[in-house]
């Protein structure tokens, strides 16, 4: 009755990159590193199917990080003369490229991923994108002089490669957004607009991603500070009701987020995120089972599709393959007690 699906990432197995981190160096190069990362996306395919997730991912196997994965095939942006920059809000610092130019896409993008992860599962397929304003929020600015028309750029490359994407199988094309839950205002006005110029005459399902953020302390930190309830989403949520994007993803289990809110999402799917991401503890199907439960109440339930709360990135895999059985355990009981 519930589908289920992951948001995005997972853990990189320790023979292709570092583990544990958001920028892991690889571990191999060149034809090696190229085949290298196709095998851990196998390994994931394997480990989602037999965890009995409904909508398969690559996992972002083949990314370093899943803003820069995308830019590393862009003009214009130096790649060679990082700077620092506080990133979302200056909640924390990394070394950024540079956009220095006018921006256009050097070719394909992930077209070697979405045709092996088309090829490798008989399931759906979900493939995801940076959204337009998180990649603005993650380079530094040194030609446009504008963010709007910036994030209009970086959209209408996201485009091109979306219409790929569709071409090379893929059912759902979401784009992660975690800069949406920051500058909410500005994602209202201009953000969402940009999302929908990057979902353009895509005719498969389209899904928008807003997070909290990966595990990591800093974002740990954040949340700490945004007091009782969190009603960032309340911003946002009615811009996207009106928009064409057919799939929103949350947060939901162990956060601080007013489940009431996804009632402003009416006419969406809705990934309601029943995994914590930020949490060594695997979640039981019954806490699973009862997330869900409460989703009911805001969310129709064939609109309900179980997901975790973010991407699993910087998390153990052992970790990560347990969450993934979890999720779908709960999703199963979830189903035979409201069935």
């Amino acid at each position: 009755m519930f589908r289920t699906a992951i948001a995005g990432s997972l853990p990189k197995p320790s023979w292709l990159a570092e583990t544990r981190k958001l920028w892991p160096q690889w571990r191999a190069q060149g034809e090696d590193l190229a085949q290298a990362k196709l095998d851990a996306t196998r390994l994931w395919i394997k480990a989602q199917e037999d965890a009995g997730l409904d909508v398969i991912g690559d996992g972002e196997q083949s990314r370093q990080h899943f803003v820069h994965g995308f830019l590393e095939q862009v003009e214009g942006i130096d790649f060679d003369h990082k700077v620092e920059m506080g990133i979302r809000a200056d909640r924390y610092k990394a070394m950024v490229p540079q956009v220095v130019a006018s921006l256009r896409l050097k070719g394909r993008v992930h077209e070697a991923e979405a045709r092996f992860l088309r090829a490798n599962t008989r399931k759906q397929i979900k493939f995801t994108l940076p959204g337009p304003m998180t990649i603005v929020d993650t380079v530094a600015d040194r030609f446009y002089g504008d963010r709007v028309k910036m994030a209009m750029a970086f959209a209408e490359l996201l485009n091109q490669e979306a219409l790929a994407l569709q071409a090379d199988g893929v059912d759902i094309i979401q784009f992660d957004e975690p800069a949406f839950n920051v500058y909410m205002a500005e994602a209202a006005q201009w953000g969402v607009r940009a999302l929908e110029r990057a979902a353009q005459g895509l005719t498969c399902r389209t899904a928008v991603h807003i997070c909290y953020g990966y595990g990591i302390q800093a974002n740990i930190d954040w949340k700490k500070g945004l007091g009782h309830e969190w009603r960032q989403y309340e911003a946002v949520f009615p811009a996207l009701a009106a928009s064409s994007i057919d799939q929103v993803s949350l947060e939901c289990i162990h956060s601080h987020v007013p489940p009431e809110l996804m009632a402003l999402l009416k006419g969406k799917d809705v990934m309601v995120g029943v995994i914590d991401v930020a949490s060594d503890q695997v979640e039981t199907p019954e806490e699973v089972a009862e997330t869900i439960g409460k989703a009911l109440q805001f969310v129709p339930r064939h609109r309900l599709i179980a997901c975790t709360n973010c991407g699993m990135a910087p998390m153990s895999r052992e970790l990560a393959e347990a969450k993934l059985r979890a999720l779908a355990q709960g999703a199963a009981l979830a189903a035979q007690r409201l069935g």
